[in-house]
């Protein structure tokens, strides 16, 4: 019970939570500074051509005059990166549950997972637009989805048969079915790799969904309107696009990862390696 006029005590860790977030920030927020400064001064000091570096002064000035075009291209982007990264990690789940219950399966479909997964973005990406239409979601979604399916796969089944083998004996020894062992065992050890995945996933995802735009879009998408731009020599509208799709890609993965500390509050990874 708290006695009135009394500040409740902050909760146990809390501190140590906040100085290793701060420590974690700062060095990332001073080299994104400096490196702007940096920027700034090369393109004003060298006098630069805006075509060749726009200044980051003229690209945050397109951002705000260009704005509402640019949250409507950002809006089609994502929404086909979403939808490629739900499609693409959930069948990349399934089939690692799959392979891992059955592992010569596995080892027969491997090879050919990898090859898949080599193929270059640039050359699916048109067989993609043929299949499902040019100016659709549907075809950029595919090709996101393609590129999320692999690395969740590889990394979930990675997770799910890497369990100690001590581990396997001892639920063996309680009479614990497959089920439960995958459930009590093999799923809460996979979920670090799991995670993984899903974080590799969300830039995939951008750069898939993007990378289509450029093959044939919807008209208002982002990577339509960098293309666009970049034809009429509009390099600061370009740079903000780039910029845009960056900061989309950014909150994305930090999403997935704050995602991550919820449900794995428990893992000593996100605990400093030791008990609070």
């Amino acid at each position: 019970m708290t006695t009135p006029g009394l500040v409740e005590p902050l909760p146990p860790g809390f501190l140590n939570r906040f100085g290793r977030g701060l420590r974690d920030w700062v060095p990332a927020v001073l080299v994104f500074v400096l490196g702007i400064l940096f920027w700034e001064a090369l393109v004003r000091g060298l006098e630069i051509q805006n075509f060749l570096l726009p200044a980051p002064s003229d690209i945050v000035e397109t951002l705000w005059v260009e704005r509402d075009q640019l949250w409507t291209a950002a809006s089609i982007t994502f929404r086909e990166a979403l939808g490629g990264w739900i499609i693409g990690c959930s069948l990349g789940f399934l089939a690692a549950l799959v392979l891992a219950r059955w592992r010569l399966l596995s080892t027969a479909l491997m090879p050919y997972a990898v090859a898949a997964g080599a193929i270059p973005i640039v050359a699916f990406a048109p067989i993609t637009n043929n299949w499902f239409g040019v100016t659709g979601l549907t075809s950029k979604v595919v090709i996101a989805a393609v590129l999320c399916f692999f690395p969740v796969m590889v990394n979930t089944l990675k997770g799910l048969t890497s369990v100690p083998a001590s581990a396997i004996e001892l639920m063996h020894s309680y009479a614990a079915g497959e089920f439960t062992i995958l459930r009590r065992v093999r799923l809460p050890n996979a979920l670090p790799y799991v995670f993984t995945g899903l974080k590799v996933g969300t830039v995939l995802a951008m750069i898939g969904a993007i990378v289509g735009d450029y093959f044939g879009g919807a008209s208002g998408s982002l990577g339509v309107q960098i293309q666009r731009w970049t034809g009429i020599f509009a390099f600061e509208e370009a740079w903000a696009g780039i910029v845009v799709a960056s900061v989309i890609g950014i909150l994305f993965y930090g999403s997935v990862a704050l995602a991550e500390r919820r449900v794995m509050a428990w893992h000593p990874s996100l605990r400093g390696g030791r008990p609070e």
